[in-house]
């Protein structure tokens, strides 16, 4: 009969002292391919058990199979295509090769499938592109998708999900976004990663596709290993410049970690997030370096909320991120100082900043955790503007220009350009905002009216903004966190007055809950309705400061100061772990400041 812990249960480990809270891997040189190639991630198997086949020399193109036991890689019975940019899947036994452009740097659409000893052409997909995503478990359960579908720019980039069972491929849900150049993970056709560029990640769950986490850094034909919920995306293409950067995907988030030693693009990446390798590739020819990733095997993988024994101190304890325990650093500065402009973003290393005083701009910059990077302008400039969203899906909501005090405009993001969309039912500035999914955007309060404190709130679903319960208390600027389901709206003015009230939003109404230290309104806000920060803002008119605030879904606490006091400041995060904090006044400063808070490890106690 099962025992109980065999069903609900899970293994906690012993060790004699505390752990890193980060797997803290690293790349090592391996065996050299037989021949030099850059393979687009074309690749299939285990880093001790892995083949790479395919590719593209100098000159010309490759047939050429190679197989990797760990410690040197031998030369096996060639593919009958040669070809470059194709997918890859399966293992070193049980492999499949669709698409990708031959020598004549024309796209194919021909399958071959690898029995452990031959390759046999099979069934061909039924849309032929070169630089897709594929992963799968073996040579009958594989899946592909995105690409380019030209041979000669313009190229036309593809959406197109295909699913093999060993006999035949089925069209399925499309890619959100087509393209191609980009990294992919997954053992199996039901369960996918597809990460840049543009700054967009994607992951199947068998049946459609879901945008998730972007990258921190941005780049085309990384490498890729792993499964979609633990992944290496490896290199890449800077565009221009090349890149070593390594990230680790745990399913909700990325975190870079060691560079690979020689940075470069399209190499095969091969493993999971334990142990890997990235093999061949290109710097400025292509190289035959292979070098392997591996974490220490003393309790090799530490998540957060990760329970272990110390059996020194003879304590249970959990692995957590300390919010109060957080501190600022300098960021990369505005490339245009203003005020009162709004942002976006998941976390301090993928913001977006838009909008602006002085004289209602219209300029947008995206972050990418070092520097500012001027992109495409709103379609109308102006300030006091709210934001929600990430990187590369916003929000831009309300605000005023030149001949309209109240503006009611609401324009989408979608990582390119900005496009109008429906107004907002209330014409306003100064408002409070979210700081998740743009399609469930809040917009709570400001000022409707000279004179009018607006108590308005409206939510918006992806199109169009519905009013639904006011505030208990109207108010203008107030410091807003979370999104249409659950929110926290902290501060504000009431003319005259400056508050400390805080309301919670449940989807359907609003509490009054735990209030703020520090009365303020007019300052920057991140994270959600359980965890969240506030930062700087106006004690009275012209009066600004310092002080920040976290909430832990019952009160505030004083936590770490910024560097800078300033009100008409922005901020975005998606929680109290990471934050940015950018741009406000006085003076339209071009200011940014990053929050991080510490990994450690926490006693556990009986309650």
């Amino acid at each position: 009969m099962a025992e109980y812990k065999g069903i609900k249960g899970f293994k906690v480990q012993t060790v004699s002292t505390d752990p890193v809270a980060i797997a803290t891997g690293s790349w090592a040189s391996g065996a050299d391919l037989n021949t030099a190639k850059n393979t687009k991630g074309t690749t299939a198997g285990t880093q001790n058990a892995s083949s790479v086949f395919g590719g593209q020399t100098a000159p010309g193109f490759t047939t050429t199979h190679e197989q990797y036991n760990g410690t040197s890689w031998t030369e096996t019975t060639d593919i009958n295509t040669s070809r470059y940019s194709n997918g890859g899947a399966g293992t070193q036994t049980s492999a499949l090769m669709p698409m990708g452009t031959n020598p004549n740097v024309t796209r194919v659409n021909n399958t071959e499938s690898w029995n452990g000893s031959s390759w046999t052409e099979v069934t061909d997909v039924n849309s032929s592109r070169r630089g897709g995503g594929g992963v799968g478990a073996s040579n009958t359960n594989a899946l592909m998708f995105g690409g380019a579908e030209g041979d000669a720019p313009p190229v036309t980039q593809s959406a197109k999900t295909e699913s093999w069972n060993g006999t035949s491929w089925t069209e399925l849900n499309d890619l959100n976004t087509a393209r191609s150049t980009s990294g992919s993970a997954g053992v199996t056709n039901t369960a996918a990663l597809f990460f840049g560029p543009p700054a967009v990640n994607e992951s199947w769950n068998g049946t459609s596709w879901t945008e998730v986490a972007e990258l921190n850094t941005d780049r085309q034909t990384a490498g890729g290993s792993g499964t979609s919920t633990a992944a290496l995306a490896i290199g890449g293409d800077l565009d221009p410049g090349l890149t070593g950067v390594t990230e680790e995907w745990n399913g909700t988030s990325w975190t870079e970690v060691a560079d690979l030693a020689t940075a470069r693009r399209q190499s095969a990446g091969s493993g999971t997030t334990l142990s890997s390798l990235a093999a061949g590739g290109y710097t400025t020819t292509q190289v035959a370096t292979t070098e392997e990733w591996t974490v220490p095997s003393l309790f090799s993988k530490t998540n957060l909320g990760q329970v272990f024994y110390n059996s020194t101190s003879d304590a249970f304890k959990v692995t957590k991120q300390s919010v109060p325990a957080g501190t600022w650093a300098s960021g990369g500065n505005l490339n245009t100082g203003r005020d009162s402009g709004g942002s976006s973003g998941a976390n301090n290393s993928a913001a977006l900043h838009f909008g602006g005083n002085p004289a209602s701009k219209a300029n947008t910059e995206s972050y990418n955790g070092t520097s500012w990077t001027d992109v495409n302008d709103l379609n109308t400039g102006r300030g006091y503007v709210g934001g929600q969203g990430t990187q590369t899906a916003a929000l831009c909501f309300g605000g005023n220009y030149t001949g309209v005090p109240f503006a009611a405009l609401s324009e989408t993001w979608n990582g390119t350009s900005w496009t109008e969309g429906n107004d907002l039912n209330t014409a306003r500035y100064t408002v409070g905002n979210g700081t998740l999914a743009y399609t469930a955007s809040i917009c709570v309060g400001g000022l409707k009216s000279p004179a009018t404190v607006a108590g308005e709130v409206e939510l918006y679903n992806g199109t169009s903004w519905t009013e639904v319960t006011e505030m208990n208390t109207a108010r203008n600027g107030p410091f807003v966190s979370g999104d249409s389901a659950n929110a926290i709206s902290a501060g504000g003015s009431v003319e005259p007055g400056v508050q400390t009230l805080n309301e919670l939003w449940n989807g359907s109404s609003w509490t009054e809950v735990g209030d703020l230290n520090t009365a303020r309104y007019i300052g920057g806000s991140a994270g959600n309705s359980t965890q969240a920060l506030i930062f700087a803002g106006a004690i009275q008119p012209g009066a600004v400061q310092n002080a920040v605030e976290a909430w832990n879904g019952t009160s505030w606490t004083e936590v770490a100061e910024v560097a800078t006091p300033k009100s008409y400041t922005s901020g975005a995060g998606n929680s109290g772990v990471n934050a940015i904090y950018v741009g406000g006044g006085p003076g339209a400063s071009n200011h940014t400041e990053e929050w991080t808070a510490p990994t450690v490890n926490s006693t556990l106690t009986a309650s």
